[in-house]
């Protein structure tokens, strides 16, 4: 189903607004979402937004019919044509086999950055914090959100964190870039690279590199775990925060709901030519049909999608209009309080309230005003020449039931191949061969380093012989990685206690 949405003509529309209108892809969603969704269209045609809108079925009623991912082939190809993407919240059915429709929508455009600004309204929404607008910018393909899981043995399960070069820079350059566009001061990197010396270690260290091209912007680096704690309790000491996926996802909901409500905060999800908005909360099935849902988050997300596709003036309107109707006190069950709230309003009542206000601009709330500056942000990346690379020897995952890592030890000891010989066990990362303690708790997972014992080189037809040698010894061999030096330097983790 297509429709257009040209309303120029109506009150309160700002001049200069573009004639030609950007076809769009919108999905009603499930639970509350057509409300939300409804709402937020109604508010952006009073203010004149300019959209072909092309709407598609996504979610809950898919994923019925036996599709997994939630989305078929005819919504997949209205996204590529139209390559911006205005999203409610979407049912996932309880029981497994159903993959994220967000994670999948999101890795499959390349929609690699995802934006949440989380600013605090007081004193018109309460909050611990009136002083907080932080913006968090999230790694939004990889880590641990590739999903890569096995059951490796009986008790242990794996999921494999991949953070890449590409990846790693083009969110820390992008978010360096919207701090530049939108006239942020500082820009701050969470990782956890203490212990994940690899992964979140290139992290921060590409951070370091791509900040020192930003002479102008302040720059600083907290672990995950103390930088977590300061958000909470001083979130007034950030600016824009760049953090790979888990961390990003988990904190960017913390970080909205001490602004006074999760329900407020719209999200973008951008990548190369590609664009999708929607809110940080669900589809809350209880409240559907009830008109109490708040369309805030959406629409705010509105606001962020249309100063993507150049409507700035539009936007502008929208979100001051926004500001304009909390400051009023037109609420809201969910931001709804005695003695600061004016009126209880549902879903409809609250986008009638800002469309009335269109025109308007906040009176005590800082008003917005994107034309200010470019705010189309474009990120490349250049691949970097191949290391020289040496394999030095492999990593063999076995599962074992005897815990004794001692005679585990003793009997690969006799196995060697191309100079390669066993120089450690270790139990869920602990070594615990040779010299290991008696009170470390293992379980039937143990990684078994074989590793060259002269500077020699090591062809992989070594570690198959290896493997062969094992193999024929009965024991089970539930995965290997090959161990290389890059650039003479050792490209694996030591283990604990090693």
């Amino acid at each position: 189903m297509e429709r257009t949405i040209q309303k120029s003509e109506e009150r309160n529309v700002p001049k200069g607004i573009i004639s030609k209108a950007t076809p769009i892809t919108v999905a009603y969603g499930d639970g509350i979402g057509p409300e939300i969704m409804k709402a937020t269209l109604k508010v952006i045609e009073a203010a004149g937004a300019h959209l072909d809108i092309e709407e598609i079925e996504i979610g809950e009623q898919i994923y019925l019919k036996g599709n997994t991912a939630g989305i078929d082939a005819a919504a997949w190809e209205s996204l590529r044509r139209n390559r911006v993407f205005l999203k409610a919240p979407i049912t996932t059915p309880q029981g497994g086999g159903f993959k994220s429709l967000n994670v999948t929508t999101r890795k499959m455009l390349g929609l690699y950055a995802n934006v949440r600004p989380c600013t605090s309204y007081h004193p018109f929404v309460p909050t611990k914090h009136p002083v907080m607008d932080v913006v968090i910018v999230r790694e939004n393909e990889e880590d641990l959100y590739a999903g890569i899981e096995h059951q490796q043995t009986d008790e242990v399960v794996q999921c494999l964190k991949l953070i890449s070069k590409p990846g790693t820079k083009k969110i820390i350059r992008y978010a360096f870039e919207y701090a530049r566009a939108y006239g942020r001061k500082k820009v701050t990197c969470f990782t956890k690279d203490n212990i994940m010396k690899m992964t979140d270690g290139l992290f921060h260290k590409t951070f370091d590199r791509v900040g020192e091209e930003y002479p102008e912007i302040e720059k600083e680096h907290w672990i995950v775990d103390i930088g977590a704690a300061r958000l909470a309790e001083t979130p007034e000491q950030f600016d824009v925060i760049v953090m790979p996926n888990l961390y990003g996802d988990i904190l960017s909901d913390v970080a909205a709901q001490i602004t006074g409500s999760v329900g407020l905060a719209g999200s973008a999800n951008i990548g190369d030519g590609f664009a999708m908005f929607e809110a940080i909360h669900g589809s809350a099935p209880r409240l559907a049909g009830k008109n109490l849902a708040n369309p805030s988050g959406l629409l705010l997300a509105a606001v962020q999608m249309l100063v993507h596709i150049g409507q700035q003036d539009v936007a502008c309107n929208v979100h001051n209009a926004w500001l304009r109707t909390i400051e009023d006190g037109v609420h809201t069950k969910d931001i709804y309080k005695e003695g600061v709230s004016t009126a209880l309003v549902g879903t409809r009542e609250f986008a009638d309230a800002v469309i009335d206000r269109l025109g308007a601009i906040p009176r005590q709330l800082p008003a917005v005003d994107y034309a200010e500056g470019n705010k189309q942000i474009t990120v490349s990346w250049t691949p970097e020449p191949p290391s020289i690379k040496a394999l030095v020897g492999v990593d063999v995952f076995l599962r074992h039931d005897d815990r004794n890592p001692d005679r585990l030890g003793a009997l690969l000891s006799t196995f060697e191949s191309c100079g390669m010989q066993l120089k450690m066990i270790t139990n869920r990362g602990t070594k615990v061969w040779p010299g290991g303690f008696p009170e470390t708790f293992c379980t039937d997972h143990w990684r078994c380093r074989f590793i060259r014992s002269e500077e020699q080189g090591i062809s992989y037809q070594g570690v198959i012989d290896l493997l062969q040698k094992i193999h024929h010894r009965e024991l089970t061999i539930i995965k290997t990685e090959n161990l290389y030096l890059m650039d003479g330097q050792p490209a694996f983790s030591a283990g604990q206690g090693q």
